[in-house]
């Protein structure tokens, strides 16, 4: 199967023949967070060292979101259908009105500023999750150069309250993140120190208690070659992670599926389209997609 990669046979049913990878845009310095928007048929994308956000429609194209926008990385969407960013620049998660208007959400933990939050998800109950390593303030790349004031963590923040609380805090890089279908594993990207010459790097799986405390965060899996960045849960509980040579399909042992090859490093990815069953792809320059005969997770 040309572009694809067995390693188990299940893979074959989860991949379409007949439906290749497709180059939608072009152009950009390094694509990040990805988010469907099924009721706009869009999807946002961050051009991040451009410091843009980028729409995309298979009616209307190419188009720009939001300029300027404190160089915005990872997006979700919360339970009322607004956008959750995490800015570099301003070091803070902030939330898109639905009338267009932003709110700053989270800035300091315990009177010191964050880091440069990266990647974010939101729990069926409201909460939100983001890791915030300093990645998007040690170079001027990506948000521009400023001191840290706190450790890399994970945080838990509750909008109903204004509660903030670390879930995990033994991570050098915290990276991508996603919850299994049913909510009871979080997985975390390690991404390591961002100038070492050997950083750790693997993907954690950690499980979730009901009042959101996080235990265990064994060694999932190691992506190669590259690393992980962002991952997505599909249906089954299969997870799906960026890679240096495309996306890598994880079964919920930690053991490789197969991989979907992909012309440039991956970044970050995203189910959507029709039936949440089109796999859109952040890689390097450009963005693709690829239908798939499985579909993303449902929050619940």
């Amino acid at each position: 199967m040309d572009g694809f990669e067995l390693t188990q046979p299940v893979f074959k049913s989860y991949v379409l023949p007949n439906a290749p990878l497709e180059k939608l845009a072009e152009g950009f310095r390094w694509v990040e967070g990805p988010v469907w928007f099924a009721d706009r048929d869009e999807l946002l994308f961050s051009d991040l060292p451009n410091n843009r956000v980028m729409r995309w429609s298979q009616s209307g194209g190419l188009s720009i979101y939001r300029q300027d926008g404190d160089f915005e990385n990872g997006h979700a969407r919360d339970r009322q259908g607004r956008l959750l960013s995490c800015s570099h620049r301003g070091r803070r998660i902030h939330r898109t009105e639905l009338d267009g208007t932003v709110t700053a959400l989270v800035e300091r933990y315990r009177g010191k500023r964050l880091n440069s939050p990266n990647d974010i998800v939101c729990k069926s109950d409201g909460t939100i999750w983001f890791s915030d390593p300093p990645y998007g303030i040690q170079t001027d790349y990506e948000g521009g150069k400023q001191d840290s004031e706190l450790p890399a963590a994970v945080y838990r923040f509750d909008p109903r309250d204004g509660t903030l609380t670390v879930v995990a805090d033994d991570f050098q890089g915290p990276n991508g993140l996603c919850f299994s279908p049913d909510e009871r594993r979080l997985y975390i990207v390690e991404t390591g120190l961002q100038f070492a010459t050997d950083p750790v790097q693997h993907v954690r799986a950690f499980d979730v208690s009901e009042d959101g405390r996080l235990s265990g965060g064994q060694i999932f899996c190691t992506i190669h070659p590259g690393n992980a960045d962002g991952i997505r849960c599909d249906e089954h509980g299969n997870l799906w992670s960026s890679a240096g040579d495309g996306v890598h399909c994880i079964d919920p042992g930690g053991e490789l599926v197969g991989k979907i090859r992909v012309p440039s490093t991956v970044a970050n990815l995203t189910f959507g389209g029709r039936n949440n069953s089109r796999l859109f792809l952040c890689a390097s320059h450009s963005v693709y997609a690829i239908y798939v005969n499985v579909r993303g997770a449902v929050v619940l």
